[in-house]
């Protein structure tokens, strides 16, 4: 073990790692410093930690015994998929150990006539379209780094993707988890049947950002592939005009695969990162994509182009085939690391609001960003409100990084001000802890504590995240003083 390892207090580190070390690889267990700042941070890179300890398993017997070693000891834990997470959901703990489940990549069944798969957590999303494709099935869920994140990594922060307008979050394509729990024991959650009696326990751990346990085997559901697809480029004048199509093509009773928008700001970064060739002088895209029955297609395809005339859209392009159809998607799913080809540094946000508000929330974006002199791209999933604008900035200039900062937590506040949300599909992790407290009051984050407690009593697992204080169940305290009214009631333990 290397000399440089951070101590664990109330606990012998030591200890801990030769018990891990006699059922793990040598390999698979890293102590050494340098070693470990690999995994410092995941896709929010102004978040970083070194871990104490990180370990790769390759089953769930291993997951299972180093999580029950971290319980037995008391020592934190955090799991961690492709690492491709946008908000500090999978930061390690400097005192604990990093469970990087990406060499579980095992696609374990491919059951066609029961219309599902099982992959163990590591496995890449689009690798199992990859494994389907050949049966004439597929994987829904599609958020825009489905070529390097890992369905565990979806499950933890329920991600969605463009196509999420028709086919839902991951929690709509998931039936069963295996799950190692806080304190080392194997459960089932869910299964293959569609629906099962009881409290909605799976429901409960999608979503839930790796505090209720370690997923080791995730069942997902299959689809057919349609039968036709046709995808469309729009350019607009303005997000105002390509706004007013969106409303208009949903509000028509068409239910696209996806809408997607783009303004001129992100344009110009996805053109100078892969020239993808978008309309010029649009100050705004839309990407539609519709599919289904051929003549479903059809009929709603000819009504998505008329009400974008009708709204404004100087230049529409259909895809002729699978190749132009990829280019309209590659400026779109490049977005967010197209960015970096026009600023230093950036924020990625994941905010939520009405569709109808869109207009008036990306208007006032536009004022804030003039008077606050931040640059901001817009790229969201117009069809159903989920904005991830981007917060420019460089951070060796002096005093960017905050202004940036401010930008960014007033266009959540701006979402919360809409009847929207904080995230959509990025999670909270640490980066947007402070703003809970904002979006929910103290009884409704103590509520939601509870749930965690009952998975998590010592509170070891992935401790620090999403909520905004210490809360209840063996975290560290926090402002509240005396015995919390939960604890008073009968109704929860405060250690």
């Amino acid at each position: 073990m290397s000399s440089t390892s951070t101590a664990v207090p109330g606990a012998d580190l030591d200890r801990l790692v030769h018990r891990i070390r006699a059922v793990l690889p040598e390999h698979s267990v890293i102590t050494d410093q340098q070693r470990r700042r690999t995994y410092e941070c995941d896709g929010l890179a102004s978040y970083r930690v070194v871990p104490a300890v990180v370990v790769l398993p390759e089953s769930t017997e291993q997951v299972q015994h180093v999580v029950a070693a971290c319980a037995e000891q008391q020592v934190p834990f955090v799991a961690r998929g492709s690492g491709t997470g946008l908000s500090g959901g999978a930061l390690p703990h400097s005192e604990g150990v990093l469970i990087v489940t990406s060499k579980m990549r095992r696609i374990l069944e491919i059951d066609v006539a029961n219309e599902r798969a099982v992959v163990e957590p590591g496995v890449i999303n689009l690798d199992v379209t990859g494994a389907a494709a050949p049966h004439g099935y597929y994987f829904a869920p599609d958020p825009s780094s489905q070529q390097v994140c890992s369905v565990g990594g979806n499950v933890a922060e329920n991600s969605g993707g463009a196509h999420c307008l028709k086919y839902g979050f991951t929690t709509h394509h998931i039936l069963g988890l295996q799950v190692v729990t806080p304190d080392g024991e194997l459960v089932e959650l869910g299964g293959p049947a569609r629906e099962a009696p009881g409290y909605d326990l799976l429901g409960a751990f999608i979503g839930s950002e790796g505090t209720l346990g370690v997923v080791t085997r995730i069942t997902v559901r299959l689809l057919r592939k349609p039968e036709a697809v046709q995808t469309l480029l729009a350019g607009f004048r303005s997000t105002d005009d390509a706004g007013a199509a969106v409303s208009a093509i949903i509000s028509a009773g068409v239910t696209p695969a996806a809408i997607e928008m783009m303004d001129a700001l992100a344009i110009e970064a996805a053109e100078q990162a892969v020239h993808c060739g978008y309309p010029d002088g649009a100050g705004a895209v839309l990407v539609v994509e519709l599919d289904g029955p051929v003549t479903e297609v059809e009929h709603t395809f000819d009504e998505v182009r008329r009400h974008c005339h009708e709204h404004g859209a100087f230049e529409i392009r259909v895809a002729a085939d699978d190749h132009e159809r990829a280019m309209i998607w590659k400026g779109r799913k490049s977005a967010f690391a197209a960015v970096g080809r026009i600023s230093p540094d950036y924020i990625v946000q994941d905010g939520v609001i009405p569709r109808t508000a869109l207009p008036e929330v990306l208007g006032r974006i536009a004022r804030l960003s003039t008077d606050s002199g931040v640059r901001v791209a817009n790229v969201f999933h117009a069809g159903d409100g989920n904005l991830h604008p981007l917060v420019l900035f460089d951070d060796a200039e002096d005093g960017a990084a905050e202004r940036a900062e401010e930008v960014s937590g007033a266009i959540l506040d701006l979402c919360i001000e809409h009847g929207g949300s904080i995230t959509g599909e990025h999670g909270v992790g640490a980066d947007k802890v402070k703003y809970m407290g904002r979006m929910f009051t103290d009884d409704d984050l103590d509520t939601m504590q509870l749930v965690r407690c009952a998975f998590d009593p010592a509170g070891i697992c992935n401790p620090g995240k999403v909520f905004p204080t210490p809360r209840l169940c063996g975290e560290v305290p926090g402002p509240r003083r005396g015995v919390h009214p939960l604890t008073e009631a009968g109704l929860a333990d405060q250690f």
